[in-house]
């Protein structure tokens, strides 16, 4: 897999979840449970119906959620909902593999939504789920989610929507976290829709350091510029104006993360040809200033390491 996303995700099915590569059967629970090692017949860009909370306790690579594109390390935390493509990719694997490297929960959206009809305690979840839309990677939570997964895993009926419904409500009350994709990316639409937004994607991800209009755009897609308005919004979740801005200010954060370049050269990089505009921005959609960002990309990757370097 090259350094860029791919254009056109999997969809996994049911019909690939074979229970002898780590799946709980259907049927049982609408949480699903998962662990497998890696190399694995199914690791590959993808996406599907259910939430999927994925822990690496194991392996550093690169993530790739939506649009955006990042490292993990061993301890890496991460939920996606539905829909939004995702892959995590290993560097440096040992010649046998690892037999540990992913522990999965999947979920679905409707009987949580019509739980929250009965329960309006769920509702508490709503801003976590929507949060998920774009995909969420937390910290200093992972020695507690890999318990709560096993106390799960080995629990059935009630007992298991107690513990699940205590994992969501921990994940919902964690206050340190980022948002990956600088869009929803999930599309109910159908197979032609999808190819129609990918292609118009794959061009915005092409040129996004440079003028776009949104007139060139819509063009690409076939559609005046009034309906590529309404259809680029249902689709992302996004004006073109605020996608436009979110991903110079993901891609940003990529190299601010990879790269020692001076902040100044990396607003310009992204295509903030104004400074002053370029922190303003980043300020906005991230709380915090461009500057601030990087040390706590250091900070954090510094207490991995420790944490990795104290568990070896």
């Amino acid at each position: 897999m090259n350094q860029n996303i791919p254009s056109h995700p999997y969809l996994e099915h049911e019909l690939l979840r074979d229970p002898r590569l780590g799946f709980e059967p259907a049927g049982g629970s609408f949480v699903r449970c998962l662990e497998h090692g890696i190399p694995w017949p199914l690791e590959r860009w993808h996406y599907h119906d259910e939430y999927e909370l994925q822990l690496i306790p194991e392996t550093y690579g690169r993530a790739f959620v939506g649009d955006y594109i990042g490292h993990y390390s061993p301890g890496y935390l991460a939920l996606v909902g539905p829909r939004l493509p995702h892959n995590w990719i290993a560097s440096e694997l040992p010649p046998e593999g690892v037999p540990l490297r992913h522990l999965v929960i999947q979920f679905l959206d409707t009987p949580l939504r019509k739980g929250m009809e009965a329960l309006p305690e769920l509702a508490d979840l709503c801003p976590l789920l929507e949060r998920a839309r774009r995909g969420i990677e937390f910290f200093g939570m992972t020695d507690d989610v890999e318990h709560r997964f096993y106390r799960i895993k080995e629990s059935k009926g009630l007992a298991r929507f107690i513990e699940f419904t205590s994992l969501l409500q921990a994940l919902a009350n964690c206050n340190d976290y980022k948002l990956l994709s600088s869009a929803q990316m999930q599309s109910n639409e159908d197979g032609s829709s999808m190819t129609r937004i990918n292609k118009v994607l794959d061009h915005i991800h092409q040129n996004y350091a440079e003028e776009l209009s949104i007139d060139e755009v819509a063009s690409i897609s076939g559609m005046a510029e009034s309906s590529f308005s309404r259809y680029f919004r249902r689709a992302t979740g996004n004006t073109y104006t605020d996608f436009i801005a979110r991903l110079r200010v993901t891609k940003a954060c990529q190299l601010l993360e990879q790269t020692d370049k001076l902040i100044s050269d990396v607003g310009l990089e992204v295509g903030f040809n104004n400074l002053a505009y370029f922190n303003r921005k980043f300020l906005e959609l991230k709380n915090v200033t461009p500057s601030g960002y990087r040390r706590q990309v250091m900070s954090k990757y510094r207490q991995s390491t420790s944490r990795a370097t104290a568990k070896n």
